[in-house]
Order: structure tokens, then C-alpha cells, then sequence
């Protein structure tokens, strides 16, 4: 029997059958069904009596959960800027709408996307309040002196105020400030006291979501959407729905640094407070199938007719590794996965080849040849090993005859002419196993990073991040494997023999699912595979024929 052929179709079906329950138990742990249910706003309210100091209320049992009043609609406010067009409603002053005028809907390319929104079952939004007795939260209602706002050519920055209503001992402001350019919006309040008594309030910032999967995802491409928090001490901390609802969601619970944010594949909501400054996070499961996650910032206390400001960025927008450059660890909600130490150098190459060729698919075809050239002695090693395969495959047949059904023997016999031959009969699988997390880190940089997005090739292949809509590439893919099986030494075994003729059929299925630019990858991999292969097995036949010759 071949081992080295056993060896590599036991490798292959394996990763192909780990591949596919990997994705399958990812599917079902992070992205579970969604019961439809009517989409509501989770209220936070103060009990009586509860000193509004940063210890007490970030505990849960001083943050109450309560249903939403339906007669409460709220009046929209429109904010447009050159990057966002934002929708504040002035019940709670909550951000309920946020598109994005510079990305493509997932569905439609002729849409802006659309992060923040209430639509149906789905919800997405962005609240904020103040925790102290009397102080408004997101139930209070707040009024604006206009109910559209437009950021006009010379100015970087609009800002929105909202007057809170029926608020005793106090005069808040709620603040909006969006930035041309950009996806930051500045959100906080202004506290005036005015009445006899300091008060010492807290403010929460949260983002408000159902367990939906975002609109175009595929269940053959699953990708995490939940919750994370962020600190210096204890890094990047994904909180999925399920632990959250369970009640098993560990995460850090406070700290003088980091943020909270809520993620999604391509795109990211955070809270980015400042360092230094003592916080509480926090994750629930709300009424409505809704989930939060937030964090409580305390307020410097307020004396009779003083004021304090409390402003907190968000970060509303695509998910990219430079976003470090914001906030630290911002950046790591590009999710690589666990091979992220190879994606990251990958997609850096590939981001500096595209800056040369102006086409992701280009740059891929140039990252494949690159890649192959790195790995050129190993893969020139190893189709050596296959070669010399191919060229004793007729003694192998004859040894095959002589022995029959003798296992023992017939194993003993190829054994003795791998060694007289000096062939090691595992060495093509080397290659592979080199390329394999390779291939696997490659996978998740193009679909993980957003600039593939909508990224187009040629004719047809207008989004490399998602799969051949026509099946061209994957069917491509497999015509070149069946070539390079060609080059390949036959195996004995006849079933063997038939399952390794049925490997290209195999991943060309598994490959329809598979985003375009891998696919491409592949392709061109194989095709430099194929030329390696047939310069160098051409090379050895030569030399046994001009051997037998002389």
C-alpha cells in the first residue's frame, strides 16, 4: 500500500469533515436561532433611595430592567454628515439609526448600510443616561431646537443639544457631536444643579441589541456577533449572547481603562471612554430577546449652582486594524481568529500589493506567487519525493503481483524499496502541511477585513470576500486538482485509487462556499503547483530513461 498517498487522503478527508463541523458547532454555539418577538427598548431606572455613586450602580440589583411605555413614541432628529446619517429620537436622546454613506448594504450595493437600527424583530441601538434620583435616563423625554441638522461645507464638526424635560433640581443637556471624515461621535451631558443639594450622579453608555445574525451572512461563513470588552489587564474579551443568557458571562467587571462594544461581521459599535478614569462594565439579558452591554462612568460631584461635563466618544463603524490608532485593542475587533499571527502579516502584504495594482484580486494572484516562493525549496523537496514515487510506481505494481493478498510481506517489500531507492514515502506531504495554516490564516484575513468588501476582480467576480455566485472559480479549482492528480504516482490500492479520483469533486463542493479571492488563491497555487511538479518529475523520468540507456 502507498502511505504516502493513504497518509494524504486521510488528511484531506479529515480537514475537509473538521472544516465543516467546526463551522457547524460554531454556527450552532455563536449564532443560535432567533425566536421573533416584538422589538422593544430596555429602560433603566433608578430605585428610590439608591446614592447614585459608581460602586452601587453597577450592580445589577440597582439597574432595573423595565418594559417600555408604547405611547411613548419620541420625535426623530436627522444628523448628515459626509461619512453618517444619524437618527436621534427625543425619547431618551438614544442614536436609534445610524447608516453609513460610504459602505454598501450587504444585499444591495446600491444602499448605504445601515448598523443602528429598529426595525421588526430587529434591534440595535445606542443609549445613554444618568444614574442619580430625579436624573434623566433613557425614558426621559428631551427636546431639540431643530429636527434636522446638516454638516455644511467649511465647518468639521455639527453638534445636536437636547434639553431634558420634567427634571427637578437639575438642568441636563444632552450632547451629539459628529466629525467630518469620520465614524466618532462625541456623546455626553452637561449637569447644571440647581437645586440646594450636591448631587453626585454616574452615566451609563450601552449598546442595545437582539442575537439576529447581520443581513447576508451565510451559514457555510459563519462569523462572531456579540458582545466584547476591552482592558489593559485582561485584553479582549468576546461575551457572546449564549453565556450572557445563561448567566455564565465572564468578563472584566471594572477597571480604570478600556472600553465595551458590540460586534458584528465587518463592523463594530464601541464606547471608548477615557483612560484613567475608573468604570464598571456590564452585560445583560434584557426583556424581548435584547442583550446589553454598557459601562458606568462615575460624575465629579456637583455643588448648588455648579456644573460638570461627562463626554464619551463612540465608535460606530468599519472594524480595522488600524483602529488602534483610536483606542487600544480597538483593532482587535477584526477578528483573524486563532492563526492571527500569521493573517495579520498576510493582509499587510496583500494591503501594500493592492497599493501597487489598485485590485484586491491582483494582489492576491501576486500574495499566491510570493507565498509559493517562499516555500519554493520545500515544495521543490517534496515534488521530488512524489516524483521518484511516479518513477518506481511500475516496480511497486510488480512487487503488488509477486506478493498478492500477503500484507506483511508486500509492506516489507515496499519498505525495502523506498530505502534502496531513497525515498521517503511521507515526504510530499510536507508542503501541505507547511501551507495548511497558511491557507487557514489567509482565509480569515479576506473574510474578516472589511476592504474586501464589495472588493471586485473581473467580470463577473464583483465581491471577493463573498462566493462565485456562477461556481466558475471552485469548478476551476477542481479541474486543476484533477490535473495535478495526474502528476501524481498512482496508488495501488484501487480504493484508494477511487477515492483520490473523487478528492477534486469534493473540494470543489466545499470550495462553492468558500469566499471568491481563496478560491483564487487556490487556483492560482495549484496552477504553480502543477508547473513545479511537471518540470521536476519530467526532470527525473529523464534522467532514469537516459540511466536505462546508458
Amino acid at each position: 500500500m502507498d502511505f504516502h498517498k493513504l497518509f494524504r487522503l486521510f488528511f484531506f478527508l479529515t480537514f475537509s469533515i473538521s472544516i465543516m463541523s467546526l463551522w457547524d458547532s460554531w454556527q450552532r454555539t455563536q449564532q443560535p436561532i432567533v425566536r421573533a418577538a416584538p422589538a422593544a427598548v430596555p429602560q433603566i431606572v433608578v430605585p428610590p433611595n439608591t446614592a447614585p455613586n459608581i460602586a452601587t450602580t453597577a450592580n445589577p440589583e440597582a439597574i432595573v430592567v423595565a418594559t417600555q411605555r408604547k405611547t411613548q413614541a419620541g420625535q426623530k432628529i436627522t444628523v448628515t454628515t459626509d461619512y453618517l446619517t444619524a437618527e436621534i429620537n427625543t425619547l431618551g436622546g438614544d442614536l436609534r439609526r445610524l447608516e453609513f454613506l460610504q459602505q454598501r448594504d450587504s444585499k444591495n450595493k446600491n444602499k448605504p448600510f445601515v448598523l443602528l437600527r429598529e426595525q421588526g424583530a430587529h434591534t440595535y441601538i445606542a443609549q445613554t443616561g444618568l444614574l442619580g434620583t430625579g436624573l434623566p435616563t433613557h425614558n426621559t423625554v428631551f427636546t431639540a431646537e431643530a429636527s434636522e441638522y446638516l454638516l455644511t461645507e467649511g465647518k468639521n464638526t455639527i453638534e445636536v443639544r437636547l434639553l431634558a424635560t420634567n427634571v427637578v433640581g437639575a438642568k441636563v443637556t444632552k450632547f451629539y457631536v459628529f466629525h467630518r471624515g469620520g465614524y466618532l461621535v462625541d456623546v455626553g451631558y452637561e449637569i447644571e444643579n440647581i437645586g440646594t443639594n450636591p448631587i453626585s450622579p454616574s452615566a451609563y453608555f450601552q449598546l442595545v441589541r437582539d442575537q439576529s445574525t447581520p443581513e447576508g451572512a451565510s451559514m457555510f461563513l459563519p462569523t462572531y456577533t456579540g458582545t466584547a470588552i476591552y482592558t489593559e489587564k485582561e485584553k479582549f474579551q468576546k461575551v457572546g449572547f449564549p453565556d450572557i443568557e445563561k448567566g455564565n458571562a465572564k468578563h472584566s467587571q471594572s477597571a480604570d481603562n478600556g472600553w465595551v462594544g458590540m460586534l458584528q461581521h465587518y463592523f463594530v459599535a464601541a464606547w471608548l471612554p477615557k483612560d484613567k478614569v475608573q468604570r464598571e462594565f456590564y452585560t445583560r439579558k434584557l426583556e424581548n430577546e435584547l442583550y446589553s452591554v454598557g459601562v458606568i462612568l462615575p460624575v465629579a460631584a456637583i455643588a448648588s449652582g455648579q456644573s460638570a461635563k461627562i463626554s464619551v466618544p463612540l465608535y460606530a463603524g468599519p472594524a480595522q486594524t488600524s483602529l488602534d490608532e483610536i483606542a487600544p485593542g480597538l483593532g482587535l475587533t477584526v477578528d483573524y481568529g486563532w492563526l492571527t499571527i500569521i493573517s495579520t502579516p498576510l493582509f499587510w502584504l496583500l494591503s501594500y500589493l493592492y497599493g501597487w495594482v489598485s485590485n484586491w484580486g491582483i494582489a492576491i494572484i501576486l500574495l499566491t506567487v510570493f507565498i509559493k516562493l517562499l516555500f519554493f525549496p520545500l515544495s521543490a523537496a517534496s515534488y521530488r519525493s512524489m516524483g521518484k514515487m511516479r518513477v518506481v510506481a511500475p516496480k511497486l505494481e510488480k512487487i503488488k503481483q509477486q506478493y498478492g493478498d500477503d500484507r506483511e510481506r508486500l509492506h516489507k517489500a515496499m519498505m525495502e524499496l523506498y530505502k534502496t531507492e531513497k525515498i521517503n514515502p511521507l515526504g510530499g506531504c510536507l508542503p501541505m502541511l507547511v501551507q495548511i495554516p497558511v491557507f487557514i490564516a489567509l482565509y480569515w484575513a479576506i473574510l474578516a477585513s472589511v476592504e474586501l468588501r464589495y472588493a471586485p476582480f473581473f467580470g463577473w467576480i464583483t465581491d471577493l470576500s463573498v462566493p462565485d455566485p456562477y461556481y466558475v472559480l471552485p469548478l476551476i479549482m477542481g479541474a486543476t486538482m484533477i490535473i495535478q492528480s495526474k502528476l501524481n504516482p498512482v496508488p495501488p490500492d484501487p480504493l484508494q485509487a477511487k477515492l483520490m479520483k473523487l478528492l477534486p469533486i469534493v473540494f470543489s463542493v466545499v470550495f462553492f462556499f468558500f469566499p471568491a479571492g481563496l478560491v483564487l488563491y487556490s487556483i492560482v497555487n495549484n496552477i504553480l503547483s502543477i508547473v513545479q511538479q511537471w518540470y521536476i518529475t519530467r526532470g527525473l523520468e529523464a534522467n532514469v530513461k537516459g540511466a536505462a540507456k546508458a
